[in-house]
């Protein structure tokens, strides 16, 4: 069991470490890397280097040819609805000018999917959303980001799973990884925006009233609130 945790911890090392060299531009499209080098850089086997290129092949990132080699693809073949995509693109380079673009996204899916939650949420999932803001304003007081953070996460989460839509739900890891972007890199001031806290509040209340229109507007007015607080000099 160690042995397999310690393999997958090194998958995970390497896929990471060639990702975010291609999302930062050292390694750059066109440019052609082989097996042996990937393993040689990262000090791991053959297997370990082959599986994490199969990973990036399937996010567009790579296409691994026999006699030519892995070449790396430019970002207009990217997954960039991906997780690990964006988590990457968020710690390099613009993470200003990447949130903006990622809730510029959430702005097109989150307050229908708010309205659809109004009109299917089950009262467990109501629960839920209520109980995160509860933890959202003790953990704000407080000033714990982190908790903060697994509250706000939970509360979009069960939004877009309430939205008995598959597609959003598909998206939560989108919305997890703005989320954690926003707070590991800055772009949240040290106690959350108690604004912000109350049209979350908004949100779950409107959902629990079956208000269609009121939780649309306020989903959309948190969006508009988390657009404003990212900036250069936030960074």
């Amino acid at each position: 069991m160690a042995a397999q945790a310690n393999v997958s911890a090194l998958h995970d090392n390497v896929l990471t470490a060639i990702g975010a060299d291609i999302v930062s531009g050292d390694l750059q499209a066109g440019q052609v890397i082989t097996l042996e080098g990937v393993s040689a850089k990262n000090g791991v086997s053959r297997s370990v280097a082959r599986e994490a290129i199969r990973v990036l092949e399937s996010m567009g990132m790579v296409n691994s040819r026999r006699r030519v080699g892995i070449t790396i693809q430019s970002a207009e073949h990217w997954n960039v609805f991906d997780p690990r995509v964006i988590r990457w693109r968020i710690e390099s380079g613009d993470r200003a000018a990447q949130l903006v673009s990622l809730s510029e996204l959430r702005r097109g899916f989150e307050p229908a999917a708010a309205a659809l939650a109004a009109r299917r949420a089950d009262p467990h999932q109501c629960r839920i959303m209520a109980a995160a803001v509860s933890d959202m304003v003790m953990h704000g007081r407080s000033g714990d980001l982190a908790a903060y953070l697994l509250a706000d996460k939970v509360f979009h989460q069960t939004l877009l799973e309430a939205s008995g839509n598959e597609m959003f739900r598909a998206l939560n890891g989108v919305v997890a990884e703005v989320l954690t972007g926003r707070t590991h890199h800055g772009f949240m001031p040290e106690r959350p925006n108690p604004v912000a806290i109350e049209l979350h509040d908004e949100v779950a209340r409107a959902i629990r009233l079956r208000d269609e229109a009121g939780a649309e507007r306020a989903m959309r007015a948190i969006i508009d609130e988390a657009v404003s607080s990212v900036s250069p000099s936030a960074e």
